[in-house]
């Protein structure tokens, strides 16, 4: 997430009340996750494994929960909570607004598009021209949509981000300010799910075609003409590259890259990075053809067993 205009070091941290290193003014421009930083971004962390990745990653404002050596050119927020004060920023720079009308009146919606009744348009989204969003379709804040878009009924974009930390009294949640945005010619079938980024953004490449209760995580970007068949689960920050196809209920980890042209077989469980333009089947995952000759000499034990035995009785 980007802020409307560059804070100072000084403003941050009386925000969220912190100690800092660095001078008063340096220049603050927004706020990310690691893998999405760039310079100007604040980072947190709060765990010294990862310490030195947050400290040598682009953000140049790290919120850290330990007053440590500041690498060159860069600052840091000291807090007792890392998370806890990355949410209040997010609060503070990108607030919950209440929604007054089923189509805000901030929402851009393009030539020739048709929004069907009972379909939600939140604050801030941009729809292209000639798209077809069906009945009770949910387009949360801030989401871009693009030329010749159908989005099926029941269909929700830009729920909040499935992201929690662990504390005694139970789970508290990451604050989601990121946004969902559809390239061209994309169809989205009914009753899929796509969740915000946490800061960035979640994006479904031009020309890919999502069937029914298909679930994307946040973060995630899926390339150019992808086809991904119904009850199809893709984790959060994963990256599908182009043209990739994943078969019905294919479940995939949090972080993995699926090559361009690859071709993932129904109920298989995606626990690792996997190269393109191969098919692969399976948990664990491996190609399909290695899989299928594994069965067909499984298939040749019996028989092995029976000549085996023949042997010893002919002895």
């Amino acid at each position: 997430m980007k802020f409307s205009k560059r804070q100072t070091l000084k403003r941050i941290a009386s925000i969220i009340d912190a100690k800092y290193v660095g001078p008063d003014d340096f220049p603050v421009q927004g706020m990310n996750e690691i893998h999405v930083v760039t310079p100007g971004d604040i980072v947190f962390v709060d765990h010294p494994k990862y310490y030195d990745k947050a400290l040598s990653s682009a953000a140049t404002v790290v919120l850290i929960n330990k007053e440590v050596d500041c690498p060159e050119g860069k600052v840091l927020l000291i807090s007792d909570d890392p998370f806890r004060d990355f949410n209040k920023l997010t609060s503070h720079f990108s607030a919950f607004q209440p929604s007054q009308n089923v189509i805000s009146p901030s929402a851009v919606i393009g030539k020739d598009t048709h929004v069907q009744p009972n379909a939600f348009v939140g604050n801030n989204v941009v729809i292209g021209d000639n798209c077809i969003i069906h009945s009770n379709v949910s387009i949360g804040d801030n989401c871009i949509i693009g030329d010749n878009v159908i989005i099926h009924a029941g269909t929700v974009l830009g729920g909040d981000a499935f992201y929690y930390k662990r504390r005694p009294e139970g789970y508290d949640k990451l604050l989601s300010s990121g946004r969902v945005v559809v390239k061209d010619n994309v169809e989205i079938g009914p009753l899929c799910t796509l969740d915000r980024g946490v800061t960035g953004d979640t994006t479904i490449g031009q020309g890919t075609k999502l069937d029914s209760q298909v679930h994307i995580g946040h973060d995630t970007i899926i390339g150019k003409d992808c086809l991904i068949a119904a009850q199809t689960g893709i984790a959060g920050c994963c990256i599908i590259e182009d043209e990739v196809t994943c078969w019905g209920q294919v479940g995939t980890t949090s972080g993995i890259t699926i090559g361009k042209g690859a071709v993932v077989l129904g109920q298989t469980g995606v626990t690792k990075t996997i190269g393109g333009g191969k098919v692969y089947s399976g948990t664990p995952i491996e190609e399909a053809r290695e899989r299928l000759k594994r069965f067909a000499y499984t298939k040749q034990i019996p028989n092995m067993i029976n000549e085996i035995k023949e042997i010893k009785k002919n002895e």
